[in-house]
């Protein structure tokens, strides 16, 4: 990673979906899916969806700050999945599901809940309580080679075609000027 890359972690649900959205995302350089924040050495997906090992389902986004910066990122990650709903996403729930923000420095914390202070005063909350955790980032581990560009490699499967692709849609609409090209 050369000097000018910055690293993030982001807890948004299933990480299919949010690879799915960072992937489109310019400036962000790498997106691998894994799992973060939980206890044991190596965790497998099947443990992790048990519920029971702490993990959560991540991306590990790499990204260029010159080309778009953390509060941005952030700002689509907001928008892409429910910040509201404590352990789920739709369909998914559990606390592999969580909402999470991991961070590599004080700086990326503060930008966090700076962006988590702004999201709380959206209207369209209607007094909802946002529920992202920002922690450090620990024991992360990358996913199965499987789960890496599951919706690149299979976009008609169920999931991806009724789940994951309305968000990558959403991502397009909101956010057109931060659409790779």
């Amino acid at each position: 990673m050369s000097a000018s890359q910055e690293t993030i972690v982001l807890g948004g649900g299933c990480f299919w979906c949010t690879e799915a959205v960072f992937d489109r995302v310019r400036g962000v350089t790498d997106v691998e899916s894994g799992y973060s924040n939980g206890d044991g050495p190596r965790p497998t997906y099947e443990q992790v969806c048990t519920g029971r090992t702490g993990y959560v389902e991540v991306v590990k986004l790499t990204f260029d700050p010159s080309v778009i910066d953390l509060r941005a990122l952030l700002e689509i990650f907001f928008v892409v999945h429910d910040a509201t709903t404590l352990n789920r996403q739709g369909n998914d729930v559990g606390t592999q599901y969580r909402s999470g923000i991991y961070t590599s420095s004080a700086e990326q914390a503060a930008v966090a809940h700076e962006m988590i202070a702004r999201v709380q005063q959206d209207p369209a909350l209607r007094g909802a309580t946002v529920v992202t955790e920002v922690e450090p980032l620990r024991d992360y581990y990358p996913a199965e080679d499987y789960h890496q560009d599951y919706f690149l490699q299979h976009p008609q499967q169920g999931y991806c075609a009724f789940v994951v692709g309305p968000k990558v849609e959403k991502f397009r609409k909101t956010f057109a000027q931060h659409l790779k090209t």
